[in-house]
């Protein structure tokens, strides 16, 4: 977390954002924060390995979802340099992490090693990877997503916190341009 804090510092001080490259970023930030949403009403956290949904075509859609948030704001912040330095912290950041999360599930669920197998870790197929001793809904691929678990998850605090940096942004673009 200190790095993310560190990073967004960064980011804010050395952003030039125009309305042109904050409506690009939104391209990505947009479907970055519904990849999430919709992820985190499928997890059930420690208690089951989620294939359905979102989790039927990558191993990790909050962390797909998360660096397309991320690159959302690297094009919204007008500098090409900060897309280097958000790619380092991911990879500073989420490969230790999924690595270390794969290890936990690898030694927890059964089925992992077939599902690692089928669902890519990170960039999603095309069709959803079905499994034969999932139940009909499952099979599909389509599962059920839960408000409760959305709630459970917190993961509105990603769209608060998207639209908090957006507002940054724009303070940011307006008090640079007030001194040039």
């Amino acid at each position: 977390m200190p790095l993310g804090f560190v990073v967004a510092a960064v980011f804010l001080i050395f952003a030039r954002p125009t309305w042109t490259t904050l409506a690009w970023g939104l391209v990505l930030v947009i479907p970055g924060l519904w990849l999430r949403g919709y992820a985190a009403g499928y997890v059930k956290k420690n208690a089951e390995l989620t294939r359905t949904g979102p989790y039927a075509y990558t191993r990790n859609p909050l962390y797909l979802g998360s660096m397309s948030i991320a690159a959302g704001f690297a094009v919204a912040a007008g500098r090409w340099w900060l897309v280097v330095l958000l790619v380092a912290m991911f990879l500073a950041i989420y490969l230790p992490t999924i690595l270390s999360e794969e290890a936990f599930l690898r030694g927890t669920f059964p089925q992992f090693e077939e599902y690692a197998r089928r669902v890519p870790r990170l960039f999603p197929r095309l069709t959803p990877a079905r499994f034969a001793d999932a139940g009909p809904d499952a099979e599909r691929g389509i599962g059920r997503f839960s408000p409760e678990r959305y709630r459970h998850h917190r993961e509105y605090n990603a769209s608060i916190g998207a639209a908090a940096l957006y507002a940054a942004l724009i303070l940011r673009m307006w008090l640079y341009r007030a001194h040039i």
